[in-house]
């Protein structure tokens, strides 16, 4: 479980294909790897995944077909950037809300406007999420815990303050970017009720 609280940005290194899956190995930047050990999970871009080798500034992880044909790590190049979190313990703050990195469906970013000092984006949702989100509610977007600030249809907004666009791969979005989203968990598990209890 995360908190949707990016601590550093990694870069995507080799990439070694095995049959219909792939290891990847993950420069991770200023991620201080001193806790982690292997089997340990770790957020990578909005998408929990198992650390299985530990290299000196950096890690590997394998990616299944099934996270393949569910995120954007089927599109990944060496030197793609990446948001990364280490997994949350009890006695830490929740500063953004309970993330558990199992990406729900695959976003595009559809627009980019400077608001202020901060950035808005407006971001298109597959069909069936939309159900799921609403005004000043929880989205996590490629592992970063965000509000909602409007909801149009099968889009929304948020708005990137200079903070998180420092320390996030925000500033690589561009029109057309494909990113990982993740419904909040009480929406999920609310939806879930109320199909079981008509």
């Amino acid at each position: 479980m995360f908190t949707g609280i990016i601590a550093a940005t990694g870069t995507l290194g080799e990439i070694d294909n095995t049959g219909s899956d792939r290891r990847m190995y993950i420069n991770a930047g200023k991620l201080d790897l001193s806790d982690v050990k292997v089997g340990d999970s770790i957020c990578i871009s909005g998408v929990c995944l198992t650390v299985v080798v530990l290299s000196a500034g950096g890690f590997a992880v394998d990616v299944s077909a099934e996270t393949l044909s569910c995120t954007t790590f089927d599109s990944l190049r060496t030197g793609d950037r990446l948001n990364l979190e280490k997994s949350l313990r009890l006695s830490d703050r929740l500063g953004g809300h309970l993330v558990l990195g199992h990406t729900d469906g695959v976003g595009r970013i559809a627009d980019l406007q400077r608001d202020a000092r901060s950035t808005r984006y407006t971001v298109e949702a597959p069909q069936g999420l939309t159900p799921y989100l609403c005004k000043k509610g929880s989205i996590c977007l490629d592992g970063v815990s965000l509000t909602i600030n409007n909801v149009d249809k099968n889009s929304f907004d948020v708005n990137i303050i200079p903070h998180t666009l420092k320390e996030t791969i925000f500033p690589d979005y561009k029109t057309g970017t494909r990113v990982n989203l993740e419904i909040d968990i009480i929406a999920r598990y609310l939806e879930k009720l109320s199909a079981s209890n008509p």
